[in-house]
């Protein structure tokens, strides 16, 4: 048994009460295949919930087929209808959205099996974080979704929509449309994201609202630039409607920050003033 030297009164060094995890030295200590192990069973775990989803989503499949085309059916002039070229194309459609909707189903799954993975590199009162990891980043890229197919996927077929004159006929391609609708939804549910990721960088004390506040107007850029990148057209109407979900997100997040970081915490001494 190892004795460990107890400061002298001297040297001023108060001794470190140990972690909750430290009474067992090789407590959270793994091997690179232990790791590895670790990482085949998480990964197996959500292969199985995937799996179980997308034959609960296939049930539905009809139904969720209506939801996603709905805003696309609203665009269209009246008598217009979605056309498909292939003779697999809309068997291959019904095929991807159960897809699609088992990995949306198992996303809580999917989270926390993700979390376990690695929450063993953590420390104790960083593992409580468990539950709030998988509610938020659940919410998240639920709203994100909702925004998409109640407000912007909607608004970018009405544009394309516009176009259509007696001599230009507005006949979408089914496997377009849904291409372009997968790529808006994953984007938006990554946007959605933005508070969950404050509140954890808040709660582990890496970020402060204060440092939000400050380096608002980089970040205002930036997302400006992302609109500019994912609007359709280079209208400055166009791209303020796709900014500003982001910019009531970065508000949200200060917010956040405020609520859960220290309070007596300073910014960063190398934030940009």
């Amino acid at each position: 048994m190892a004795l460990v030297p107890f400061p002298s009164p001297q040297s001023g060094a108060l001794p470190i009460p140990p972690d909750e995890d430290d009474d067992n030295p090789a407590a959270g200590k793994m091997s690179f295949l232990e790791h590895l192990d670790e990482l085949r069973k998480r990964i197996v775990n959500s292969a199985i919930a995937i799996g179980v989803c997308v034959v609960l989503g296939f049930a539905f499949v009809n139904r969720i087929v209506d939801f996603i085309l709905a805003p696309t059916r609203r665009a269209l002039p009246p008598g217009v209808k979605m056309i498909y070229t292939e003779p697999g194309e809309a068997f291959s459609l019904y095929i991807q959205i159960s897809l699609i909707m088992g990995v949306v189903f198992a996303a809580p799954i999917i989270m926390y099996q993700v979390w376990m993975f690695i929450a063993p590199g953590l420390y104790s009162n960083e593992k409580r974080l468990a539950i709030p990891f998988v509610l938020f980043t659940t919410i998240g890229f639920v709203a994100g979704a909702a925004f998409n197919h109640y407000v912007a996927f909607p608004f970018m077929m009405a544009f394309f929509a516009s176009f259509n004159t007696p001599d230009l006929a507005f006949m979408p391609k089914l496997d377009d449309v849904f291409g372009l609708y997968t790529k808006m939804l994953l984007g938006m549910g990554i946007v959605f994201q933005m508070p969950a990721v404050v509140f954890f960088l808040a709660k582990m004390k890496m970020i402060t609202a204060r440092f939000l506040i400050v380096n608002f107007k980089y970040a205002f850029l930036i997302i400006f630039v992302v609109a500019a990148v994912i609007t359709p057209t280079g209208d400055m109407m166009t791209q303020v409607i796709f900014a500003s979900p982001m910019v009531a997100l970065y508000f949200l997040s200060i917010v956040i920050a405020w609520i859960v970081g220290p309070k007596g915490m300073r910014a960063p001494k190398d934030a940009v003033s």
